[in-house]
């Protein structure tokens, strides 16, 4: 590993870590001194480091980060576009959990590294005029993406001096960077959210970002393990919550008894709103099967309920959470485990698309969502997690679940390549539809109470914030109320209402 170390956008010296050689450049400029290294050391990790932080570095840790050689690493106390970027970006990415290893492209020149190969990629699309903090976090943005792995991580410095100069972006850096990675009307909208909940008006900063092009980045990142470890048989359980698709859920599991890695036992939590109790599923039991099955037959309803009654019974190393209505190839568990096994990962959610839909990904992402019907995950990693029960018969449930799991260090990659088909069943599903107390209520919370619970969970104030101006736009087409004054005045009302809902369910006891 190389590290650079820089003061004042300077290079003050570059370190061989491995030899503790001084590696003497010519170049100062940091951007262009990284680039400069990878293309001489393209097969090494090139680490930067602000100089105060010489004796702070955790190399160990660092390395370690590096499970492939398409992750990118960094580590800062703030962020330096600040927390303006969240009217922007809704997405997980933003609201960064400090206390462990959390996917972000949020980048800092304090500490950080990536393999010099997959830094040579974004030459192209980086202007080195920039500063160090813009470039790093304009490609992690690019690159994130395109397949490149970026976190956030705690362990990667120790007693952190970052307090020598905290530099954010200025304003015009702030409206250039989003104009650069984002679609144009985003600098409009960041404008809009600093005018009205901050009372800025950055006009000139608005005006001189128009003079900017979006970037383009075309390179797929794909990543290189280590070939010599040692892929090891893995046992594997499958959770499958049901009701009332008996004929699918067969084909579900005639899929698994051909699957070249054959599940250690199959679990099946069969729910029955009809009053008497009574399986559908008898062909569990009147024909032979490759695999335990441990059915369980309940009477209450709901995904949460089913799947929290499903993670209690998980023998095996790893657990995949299915839909009852989809169909897979006989090497779909099998390529997924070794995938994961071969680069570390300890939750993946898989393709899943309808028989109309193509996939658009060519390679492994950071996932901002959860499909808790499509996805693996170890089970080590489901420790003391169980789905939100606040959010049931409602929306968000799987995404609040994949944010328990981030929390707790884990990232969610979504594997393209690994293809389930989803059928989409006609039938089935909840016989008759739950009515929760709130849509009793005169006036209709909005947006949905769910949905703003797992809001006021996980994004930052300036997400949420811009997310109830986008709904005020959006939504004004889609209602009956035209006059825009009468209009805002229930708008605030439904808003207020669902905020109060989603904290009487934050606050129940389940």
């Amino acid at each position: 590993m190389l590290i650079l170390f820089h003061k004042n956008n300077t290079v003050v010296k570059v370190i061989d870590n491995t030899t503790s050689e001084t590696i003497v450049l010519a170049e100062k400029e940091p951007t262009k001194a990284l680039f400069l290294l990878a293309s001489k050391y393209s097969n090494r990790i090139i680490a930067w480091s602000h100089i105060s932080n010489k004796s702070n570095i955790n190399t160990k840790a660092l390395k370690s980060c590096f499970t492939s050689n398409n992750v990118m690493v960094s580590n800062g106390k703030s962020t330096y576009l600040g927390d303006a970027i969240g009217y922007v970006e809704d997405s997980l990415f933003i609201n960064v959990n400090r206390e462990t290893n959390f996917p972000t492209w949020l980048m800092h020149s304090n500490c950080g590294a990536i393999y010099g190969e997959k830094l040579l990629l974004f030459k192209e699309s980086i202007n080195s005029k920039n500063s160090l903090d813009y470039n790093l976090n304009s490609i992690a943005k690019l690159g994130m993406e395109n397949g490149l792995l970026c976190y956030f991580s705690p362990e990667i410095v120790e007693n952190n001096n970052e307090d020598y100069v905290d530099r954010k972006a200025t304003a015009s850096e702030l409206f250039k960077f989003v104009k650069e990675h984002f679609r144009a009307r985003w600098t409009v909208l960041l404008f809009l959210n600093l005018l009205i909940f901050e009372k800025r008006i950055s006009l000139i900063p608005l005006i001189k970002s128009l003079f900017f092009k979006q970037k383009t980045f075309g390179n797929v990142i794909t990543s290189k393990t280590d070939t010599t470890k040692t892929i090891v048989y893995s046992s594997i359980s499958v959770l499958i919550p049901t009701l009332g698709r008996a004929k699918y859920l067969y084909d579900v599991l005639k899929d698994l008894a051909k699957q070249t890695l054959v599940p250690v036992e199959v679990i099946l939590i069969e729910q029955d709103d009809s009053g008497i109790t009574k399986t559908e599923l008898n062909y569990i039991k009147t024909e032979d099967w490759p695999f335990k099955i441990n059915h369980k037959l309940i009477a209450q309803t709901g995904a949460c309920n089913a799947r929290n009654i499903g993670l209690e019974l998980v023998t095996s190393d790893y657990v995949f959470m299915a839909d009852d209505d989809i169909r897979f190839n006989k090497d779909t568990i099998d390529q997924a485990v070794k995938f994961m096994q071969t680069h570390d990962f300890k939750a993946i959610t898989l393709s899943c698309l309808r028989a109309n839909e193509t996939e658009k990904h060519k390679v492994p992402i950071q996932w901002a969502a959860f499909g808790s019907g499509c996805s693996i995950v170890k089970t080590s990693a489901l420790k003391n997690l169980k789905f939100d029960m606040a959010f049931e018969h409602g929306f968000g449930e799987d995404t609040d679940f994949g944010m328990q799991l981030r929390n707790n260090g884990v990232d969610v990659i979504y594997l393209p390549y690994v293809q389930l088909k989803h059928l989409k069943a006609p039938i089935g599903g909840f016989r008759n539809k739950h009515i929760h107390d709130w849509e009793k209520e005169n006036v209709e919370p909005k947006p949905s109470p769910t949905v703003m619970l797992y809001n006021l969970k996980y994004k930052s104030i300036q997400q949420l914030k811009s997310y109830k101006l986008t709904l005020l736009f959006k939504f004004y087409k889609s209602q009956a109320i035209k006059n825009p004054f009468k209009y805002y005045s229930t708008f605030k009302k439904r808003w207020s209402l669902s905020k109060t809902w989603a904290n009487r369910l934050n606050n129940l006891n389940f």
